[in-house]
């Protein structure tokens, strides 16, 4: 800190007690003697004396809005001056001023006297006075946090506002008489007893004499916002100061210390921004740093800082050392392990504990001074003199090296990274690079004030001058850019500028140089200057650039950089192809058109190394057809024809299909062409190419007959296939489509393909439940096995969901299947004939449960009780052994239980109702059960009027039988009737041996039985014998009491001879069956004979069913259908 003597004026023989400055700082308010002066802060000149005060002026006060000020003075008057310098206002106190204050918010004047203080504003008309009971030395009404108190016991102190002290107090050697504050509270300024104003900080701490005087300061005052400090003393001198804060500061590489508030030091790492404050509570005077290294020098000692680690962005530095000395010296720099003093023409080296190692002695003022780097201990120094003799000293060499001799003084220097250059700014601005080795000037250019070389980059320097940043790489033109400040440092791609107090890290792009190198082709040195920092689209020129001069290791390292993977691709398979032995730069550089997009130059390439297919497949790739053209020409139709193929594909993925497709059929390539057209559905385009296409094309053919039956054009693939002749994709076509006549027809003529129609129109039809049809079909592919599977699963479908009307009638169907393979198979006769028997009972069983289904699950029934009292005992009566699946005994059982009440059959009831009882019963059920059984309790014990009687030998049975659906003396089976399930008058009986079915018809004087329009066979049994005595047939049926096994009516000759036709029925199975023959015992009985299903009914329920369904109601088949 240096004080410089603005101005001085002096009063003779009166004393200046107070200053005051107008808050805009132009103006200096002065009480000396009787008078105030106003004068010109800037330069000291007197602009206006104002009197008005008839005794010495004490003090003086200036408004914060700049409009008036006060005067207070031992007259005991205040006066009000407005900025004009007018007076407007005067008022008195009982005793002389001593102080006057503006409240610089309301603007409010304070007035202070021996006895008392007034309030003044200037709304008041009158002044508002107070007495006090001692006398007022003072007044002041500022916004400030802290309180700085001198006292005439030599003690400086601060406290906040509410009282209480902050620190200790701080002694002084003088009696203080005035304090001011810096506009912002930085700093204090204070004078007194000691004849100087001092300056301190504002935590107390003395920085140093601002201007020494001839009689005690009694006031001071800072002129607003700026650095300018006006004493008044005792001796009426007024003296005006400007305090020049010299900037104390220290760089090495990314690190920056400087001195904040005189007492603190800084570092700052210019490229992470982190900042460490070190405080020492003392004036810093110098600052040095190197590597790891910090020197703060203060007045009475210097102290070594070191970092903690060797980490490149740490900022924690510790005391390593103290030197307990006090220096003088111009220059500080530290080393490793010495601090260099520079002392105008002296240099002194010192080890870290204050012992003197050497010392230089130079002909000249040192003017810069440099640490270059070297071993700890041996570091070297670069050292340039006001003659302009530039020296190198080692730390550990007494005697100094001479670089060179300047006809200038040296203002600044650097040396290169590899030691060879040395620049050098003279002190008239003119940069001069030298050759170090040869001290030849290699270049010059005015106007720098300061230079650095690149610490990464050998031939890159920057310097500073006239507000702009001067780049310059190698021997070319310097690139400029504006810049405030001055240049300190280059590192890398980032420049360290010096504006004021701020150091900044400024981040220049080395474009400007980088494109330099690139115009003459240097390639590897534009990469060096590239990596120092340029942006991405420099990086893509730079790789660009050295791609097309084949320079593959520089364009590999920039397309890195910037990752363009297709880039690096190529440049891998240029490098794979050159370690092969190819060597032609020309292909190379073909290679490289093309990706960049130069495609007319790349073909040329292409052409002149021999390389036409390249350039072709290059365009035809890029879909730049016409350019493909052009490049062939017309005399190569191979080429033309390859070039349309790609064309067409293009075209393709590009979804635009119909000109694909045409282009593909101009080139020959058929199937690709059918493959679009078919996708599309382009059905008439398609058959248009089929009909043109030769029958000996078949594979495009066959794909055009696909396309047609994906697209259902039934007629176009049966044209194609024709064409083609293929008969067995033909019938695949028809039977696919479901076109059967075509199919039948086809198969008429080519009777090989028989099994390929009739086996899927069976499934079909089967699947459409056309089963009759279905059985014909598989019956003439000859696959009954598959008939009786698909009846077997649609019978277990009906059953498992309860509809058993139909399930009867698959039943039905699948036993006259089985009838039909056993007449046709002789292995599986007897196998299929037990199913035809099992299915046949089956079938009867599931048509009779139907009707007990219907009485158990709906709310009304068609059946008498008698016809569902006869179903019941029927259905038990068979139920003996195994129950089939769907039919619920519970449900039979209940059904029974009902009717048997109803038809007084009490006893039967009784014995369903305890059946019931052991068995599994649904809720629905329980409360009508329990209820009829207590009801049918109240009954008596037997059956009234109800019997079913054995016709063979006048047994009455029970109406449930263990034993099954026979007679329980004879054993003979009983046959009922297909609808109202009574026991018919019929008795069967079987032909002696030796007697065929023929034989036995004439026997029985039998004509072929007439079947009229209906196919049935009614018969009147009247015309009998009278007496049963005299009938051969009675005495058959007679058998041996007692015995346990069945024994069957057989006739003789005699006995079919002596039958009536009327009286005997015939069931004519077809074969392998047997007929089966019955004689009916009551003539009177009008019977019915059903052939086409071979059942029996009373003639009344036969009419009743025919007028019901007018067809079977087992087989379905409609009553007048030709059997």
């Amino acid at each position: 800190m240096r004080a410089v003597l603005a101005w001085k004026e002096t009063f003779r023989e009166q004393c200046v007690y107070d200053l005051a400055f107008k808050p805009d700082g132009s103006q200096l308010i002065i009480a000396a003697g009787l008078r105030v002066l106003v004068y010109d802060a800037s330069d000291g000149a007197l602009i206006q004396p104002l009197k008005g005060h008839k005794d010495i002026v004490y003090c003086v006060a200036y408004a914060k809005d700049g409009k008036r000020f006060a005067s207070g003075s031992a007259d005991k008057s205040i006066i009000i001056w407005t900025s004009k310098l007018e007076g407007i206002l005067k008022y008195t106190h009982n005793d002389s001023i001593q102080c006057v204050a503006y409240n610089p918010v309301t603007h409010q004047l304070a007035s202070c006297s021996s006895g008392d203080f007034g309030l003044w504003s200037p709304e008041q008309k009158s002044v508002n006075k107070h007495k006090v009971s001692s006398k007022i030395t003072c007044c002041g009404d500022e916004h400030n946090d802290i309180l700085a108190v001198a006292d005439w016991g030599q003690k400086l102190s601060f406290y906040q506002l509410s009282g209480k002290q902050i620190g200790k107090d701080r002694t002084l050697t003088y009696d203080p008489c005035c304090v001011s504050y810096f506009s912002r509270g930085e700093y204090i300024v204070m004078g007194g007893s000691d004849k100087q104003a001092s300056l301190y900080t504002r935590d107390g701490v003395r920085l140093g004499t601002i201007g020494e005087q001839n009689a005690w300061v009694w006031t001071c005052r800072v002129r607003p916002d700026t650095n300018f400090v006006v004493l008044g003393c005792q001796d009426g001198t007024v003296a005006c100061y400007q305090l020049i804060f010299s900037t104390v500061h220290g760089l090495y590489k990314d690190r920056y210390a400087y001195r904040d508030s005189m007492t603190d030091v800084i570092v700052q790492h210019l490229i992470t921004e982190q900042k460490v404050r070190i405080k020492c509570r003392e004036l810093v005077k110098k600052i040095a740093i190197y590597r790891n290294r910090l020197a703060i020098q203060l007045p009475e000692k210097i102290l070594i800082y070191e970092l903690f680690s060797d980490d490149s962005s740490d900022m924690k530095y510790h005391i390593k050392e103290k030197i307990c000395r006090k220096f003088e010296c111009n220059l500080l720099v530290v080393c490793s392990q010495h601090i260099i003093l520079c002392q105008e023409k002296r240099l002194q080296c010192l080890s870290f504990t204050s012992v003197r190692e050497k010392e230089w002695v130079m002909e000249s003022l040192i003017r810069y001074i440099k640490v270059i780097g070297g071993p700890p201990g041996r570091e070297g120094l670069l050292v340039g003199l006001k003659n302009g003799a530039i020296l190198k000293i080692f730390v550990d060499n007494p005697f100094p090296i001479t670089l060179l001799k300047l006809s200038t003084s040296v203002r600044c220097l650097d040396m290169s990274a590899s030691r060879n250059k040395l620049a050098v700014v003279d002190e008239h601005n003119t940069l001069l690079v030298y050759d170090i080795n040869s001290k030849e000037l290699l270049f010059q250019e005015p106007n720098a004030n300061s230079v650095a070389w690149n610490t990464q980059c050998e031939d890159m320097l920057c310097f500073s001058g006239n507000g702009y940043l001067n780049i310059k790489a190698s021997n070319f033109p310097v690139h400029q850019q504006k810049m405030q400040g001055f240049m300190v440092g280059y590192n890398g791609s980032k420049i360290f500028c010096l504006h004021i107090y701020l150091m900044s890290a400024v981040e220049v792009p080395q474009s400007a140089p980088m494109y330099q190198y690139l115009e003459r082709k240097m390639f590897k040195e534009a990469y060096q200057i590239a990596c120092l920092g340029v942006t991405d689209s420099d990086w893509r020129d730079l790789a660009t650039e050295a791609l097309e001069g084949l320079d593959f290791d520089t364009a590999k390292k920039a397309f890195i950089r910037i990752r363009d993977l297709r880039y690096l691709e190529l440049i891998s398979s240029i490098e794979e192809r050159k370690k092969r032995g190819e060597n032609d730069n020309e292909l190379f550089l073909a290679d490289v058109y093309a990706y960049q997009g130069k495609f007319h130059e790349a073909a040329k390439l292409y052409k002149r190394t021999g390389h036409e297919s390249r350039a072709l497949s290059m365009y035809t790739d890029l879909r730049m057809f016409e350019y493909a053209k052009d490049f062939v020409g017309a005399t190569d139709p191979k080429s033309s024809r390859i070039l349309m193929t790609k064309q067409a594909d293009w075209a393709k993925s590009s979804k635009e299909p119909r000109a694909a497709a045409e282009m593909y059929l101009s080139a020959g390539e058929h199937l690709k062409a059918i493959d679009i057209i078919g996708e599309h559905g382009w059905a008439d385009m398609l058959i248009d190419i089929a009909r043109k296409l030769d029958k000996a094309e078949r594979e495009p053919l066959a794909k055009c007959a696909l396309h047609f039956k994906r697209l259902k054009h039934h007629g176009y693939a049966s044209e194609t296939y024709s064409k083609m002749g293929d008969l067995k994709a033909l019938v695949h076509l028809h039977v696919e489509t479901r076109h059967w006549e075509e199919a039948f027809s086809l198969v008429e003529k080519h009777t090989q393909f028989k099994y390929d129609v009739f086996v899927p129109y069976a499934q079909w039809l089967a699947e459409n439940d056309r089963f009759e049809e279905a059985q014909k079909a598989f019956h003439k592919a000859g696959r009954q096995n598959e008939a009786v599977k698909v009846l077997e699963q649609l019978t277990h479908n009906a059953v498992v969901e309860n509809r058993f009307n139909d399930a009867g009638y698959y039943y039905w169907m699948l036993s006259m299947q089985c009838l039909d393979i056993a007449r046709g198979d002789e292995e599986q006769r007897d196998e299929m004939l037990k199913k035809f028997e099992r299915f046949q009972h089956l079938a009867e069983l599931y048509h009779v449960y139907r009707s007990i289904q219907r009485y158990t699950d709906e709310p009304f029934s068609s059946h008498m009780p008698e016809t569902l009292f006869n179903i019941c005992r029927f259905l038990l009566n068979n139920l003996t052994k195994n129950i089939p699946a769907g039919i619920s005994k519970v449900n039979t059982l209940y059904a029974l239980a009902k009717q048997s009440r109803k038809l007084g059959a009490y006893k039967l009831a009784r014995y369903s109702y305890e059946k019931l009882q052991e068995l599994h019963i649904p809720s629905r059920f329980h409360e009508s059960i329990e209820l009829g059984n207590l009801i049918i309790r109240s009954k008596p014990f037997h059956d009234n009027e109800v019997r079913m009687m054995c016709y063979r030998c006048s047994t009455n049975n029970p109406l449930l039988n263990n034993q099954g659906s026979v007679c329980i003396n004879c054993r003979q089976p009983f046959i009922y009737s297909a609808s109202s399930y009574e026991v018919l008058p019929l008795v069967q009986f079987y032909l002696e041996e030796g007697i065929i079915d023929e034989e036995a018809l004439s026997l029985i004087d039998l004509e072929v039985p007439h079947i009229d329009q209906r196919d049935l066979q009614a018969m009147r049994m009247d015309d009998g014998l009278d007496d049963a005595e005299e009938d051969p047939f009675t005495a058959k049926m007679s058998f041996e009491q007692g015995g346990s096994n069945f024994v069957p009516v057989k006739v003789n000759r005699s006995v079919l001879r002596s039958m009536s036709r009327r009286d005997v029925l015939i069931k004519r199975w077809p074969r392998p069956l047997k007929w089966e023959y019955f004689r009916s015992l009551l003539p009177d009985v009008l019977l019915t004979f059903y052939p086409g299903q071979l059942l029996m009914f009373h003639s009344e329920d036969y009419e009743l069913l025919v007028l019901q369904h007018n067809c079977c109601p087992y087989c379905r088949r409609p009553i007048d259908e030709p059997n």
